[in-house]
């Protein structure tokens, strides 16, 4: 897949120069051959159109008998095949062996493209192979700034994909994750992800393309590596997004709804055939029936059977948990662009026990809605519709008083899928609604073969006694905090602060307070995804230590801790100056605050006693509250992100949590990144996981992308079934199960298609239809003929 037309010398020495290539035998743009060719698009994109690209500026395109030496391997082989009417580069990565694969862009010398104007990196991608491949994709500049994307290559195709670097899309705040194409092209966009939009386009480094986190190796065949300009911006990209029901309103797709009777109809044939009851087999807690049966206790607990953790259910019966987290109408709210008199809405209360985004829809008080004013109109201009407020389906307006990232910083909100719920029940009331929402659920809970509700279940559902849940709870409060230098969500707790353990306590009877001390509830999950640190280098792994060191113990209780154990290791100071290699007068210099920032041997031993130190309290602390109200019942930990755990605060919540928690958002699991697992032995659990796919009709496909709906069924397979034949967990769970809003969901603008339901209640049947299979088979699979456990319960 070559471009074969004439090109004049002078620009194509212009085009050297901006590149930055060397012009090494190895280095396509510095060969002769190069240099008489002009390299013009004649690649169909995904409409099967012929696009037509303004002067592209070829940067590689494999016509050379070398690979060039700008691209650098890494876990991967390349080698060079016939494409066309020309050659291609063909990379095996392998991911099989290694936990990732990459492919790299590196330029000698910054390339400067600041001439370009608007301008987008592309190439071409040939995968040959029956499976989807997910690329991660991220350019540097020479600051060392991070623009992150990522894109799907569908099986068995080709296509051009396209990653703006300028453009205007790129300074506009918009509240969506990442917003629609404003190129108006037929090849495929990367989807943005994280980091700098703006990178300095005269000092770009390098561009990274990765797979990271599958269960097999990847072929890919790549050509035709371009800078490429956009024929014409579409200036209305932002406007008309949704449509009544909260779909994209500028395509079509599967299921999508074009009236009440369409969306009565759908909802119709789907409740005729949903059951009531767990599967055969099982037990009234969705055990396993058939299956050897250990001591019942009466609550949830977990045991080791056969050198495999698991829970068992109250009934003494082996028990995986397989289900679905978020069933909740939180975060199915959008930010719509209008605002009120910030006076006439009630604030946030001392004492109050739940974040914002965990609040329900938080409708504004009657008296503050003549004051409705647009705040932002960008983000009123992507709806086609918006209901009265004294209209019936104006009950789903909702407010939000802060927001983590968005184009406001508060608002009113929106949410379509419970006005979808009014129109296709038919119903008015919100208790009638919510028990109808809440028994359609459950139904299609067991239906799909699911044993449990995953985390951030409404607790609504934990007195139905149906099926299994995880009650969750965040400590919250005016205590003292610390920093891991990269506080993702807020920053850390200092748990050596008393109000952190009177707001702890108040946690966790409010937990128990909605759980009844039911034996339906597995367990309790407190706090999530907090950046404790991150295993690469010592500053990010032990952030936590090096920021809090540098202030006082005066008013830092961790920092205090922090100075009563060096002083109980060295007792003189000077023993510490000499460890260290630093130069403190006394401890109270050392109390005072010490900026470190060369690290050695000695440093990153303390560090990481500190750290686990500091961990431990917390996770002693959180269960010892736990524990008061709810002795009954499991703790769960704080589901750790795999991008914010390190080895010691693993260490820490083994000892402390009855299963471990993790969130993990790729295609599997293995001991390529899971080996610790057999180091602390202890039962684990995944708290997140999930993909999605562009043909919902969404924006953006989720963290993890598939090809289609079919893919998405079978990605969640080869994920769930890598959990299942791990011998440490005990369950993963799916978030989540409704789709993100299509302009994102308030808090953070997060626009995923990673429900197994649309805005418009309408399960995806490919992704049901493979989950079905994969939860018949779950207990044969995972204990087969196991014999009774050794007896060891832990609770």
């Amino acid at each position: 897949m070559n471009y074969s037309n004439q090109w004049l010398t002078a620009f194509l020495i212009s085009t050297l120069c901006l590149t930055g290539c060397s012009r090494s035998d190895g280095d396509t743009l510095a060969a002769a051959e190069t240099a008489s060719s002009d390299k013009v698009s004649s690649v169909k994109g995904a409409s099967g159109s012929e696009p037509v690209e303004a002067d592209p500026v070829v940067l590689w395109d494999f016509e050379n008998k070398k690979l060039p030496q700008s691209i650098k391997l890494e876990n991967a082989n390349g080698r060079l095949v016939s494409a066309g009417n020309g050659q291609a580069l063909r990379l095996q990565l392998q991911t099989k062996a290694h936990y990732a694969a990459s492919f790299t862009f590196a330029a000698d010398k910054s390339w400067d493209w600041s001439n370009l104007g608007n301008f987008a990196f592309a190439l071409d991608i040939d995968n040959a192979q029956r499976s989807s491949v997910h690329l991660y994709v991220k350019a540097f500049d020479g600051d060392g700034r991070l623009h992150s994307r990522s894109f799907v290559v569908p099986e068995q195709s080709q296509n051009t994909y396209y990653m703006e670097l300028k453009g205007p899309d790129l300074s506009v705040v918009t509240g969506i994750r990442s917003n629609p194409p404003s190129w108006n092209s037929a090849y495929q966009d990367i989807i943005f992800r994280h980091g700098e939009k703006q990178l300095d386009v005269s000092a770009i480094e390098r561009i990274e393309f990765s797979v990271v986190g599958v269960l097999e190796d990847k072929t890919l065949t790549i050509d035709n590596v371009r800078l490429i300009k956009p024929e014409t911006l579409d200036q209305n990209y932002l406007k008309g997004l949704v449509d009544q029901f909260g779909q994209n309103a500028k395509m079509e797709f599967a299921n999508k709804v074009h009236s009440v009777e369409e969306l009565r109809d759908y909802s119709g044939e789907e409740l005729a055939e949903l059951r009531h009851t767990p599967l055969e087999g099982r037990s009234r807690f969705g055990g396993w029936a058939e299956g050897p049966k250990q001591k019942s206790t009466g609550f949830f607990r977990t045991e080791k059977v056969d050198g495999k953790w698991a829970l068992v259910d109250p009934e003494g019966y082996l028990f995986f948990s397989t289900g679905i987290a978020n069933v909740r109408l939180a975060n199915t709210s959008t930010i719509t662009g209008y605002d009120f008199d910030k006076a006439k809405v009630p604030q946030r209360t001392p004492g109050d026990l739940t974040p914002e985004d965990s609040l329900g829809l938080n409708r504004v008080p009657d008296a503050a809605v003549p004051t409705r004013e647009v705040s932002s109109p960008l983000r009123a201009d992507m709806f086609t519709w918006l209901p009265e407020y004294d209209a019936p389906l104006g009950q789903n307006f909702g407010y939000r008083r802060e927001v983590h990232t968005g184009a406001i910083e508060h608002g009113e909100t929106f949410s379509f899928y419970r006005a979808n719920l009014q129109r296709k029940y038919d119903i008015a009331d919100e208790e009638k609604l919510m028990a109808k929402w809440r028994d359609t659920t459950v139904d299609r809970m067991l239906s799909w073969g699911f044993t449990s509700f995953g985390n951030w279940i409404d607790p609504d559902y934990y007195q139905m006694d149906r099926i299994p849940y995880f009650a969750n709870g965040w400590i919250i409060g005016n205590f003292k905090t610390v920093s891991s230098g990269n506080d993702y969500w807020s920053p850390l707790p200092d748990p050596f602060d008393p109000l952190f353990k009177e707001r702890a306590y108040i946690t966790a009877a409010q937990i128990a307070k909605e759980v009844e001390n039911s034996p339906w509830c597995v367990g309790v999950f407190v706090d999530n995804e907090k950046s404790w640190g991150q295993e690469g280098s010592t500053a990010s792994q032990y952030g936590i230590v090096i920021n809090t060191l540098s202030r006082s113990a005066k008013e830092s209780p961790t920092k205090a801790q922090f100075v009563q154990l060096m002083q109980d290791k060295y007792g003189e100071v000077a023993k510490l100056n000499s460890a260290w290699n630093i130069q403190l007068q006394g401890w109270d210099s050392f109390a005072g605050g010490v900026a470190l920032s060369d690290f050695n041997d000695a440093m990153i031993e303390d560090f990481s006693t500190m750290l686990e130190h500091y961990t431990g309290q917390y996770f002693k602390i959180v269960r010892e509250a736990v524990k008061h109200y709810m002795p009954n019942h499991m703790y769960l930990g704080a589901r750790f992100a795999d991008w914010g755990m390190t080895p010691e605060v693993r260490r820490a919540a083994a000892k402390y949590a009855d299963v471990v928690s993790y969130n993990y958002y790729k295609e599997g699991v293995s001991d390529k990144f899971w080996h610790f697992l057999e180091e602390i032995d202890r039962p684990s659990i995944i708290g997140e996981f999930h993909n999605g796919a562009l043909d919902s009709g969404l924006l953006n496909p989720g963290l993890i992308h598939a090809s289609s709906q079919a893919d998405r069924g079978k990605k969640f397979a080869e994920y769930m079934n890598s959990v299942i034949d791990n011998p440490y967990f005990v369950g993963a769970h799916w978030f989540q199960y409704i789709d993100s809003p299509l302009t994102g969901r308030a808090y953070d603008g997060e626009n995923y298609n990673v429900g197994f339901v649309s805005v418009t209640d309408i399960p995806y049947t490919p992704l049901v239809n493979a989950v079905k299979e994969v939860n018949e088979n779950l207990y044969q699979r995972r204990f087969g003929d196991s014999a009774v456990g050794d007896g060891k319960a832990n609770r």
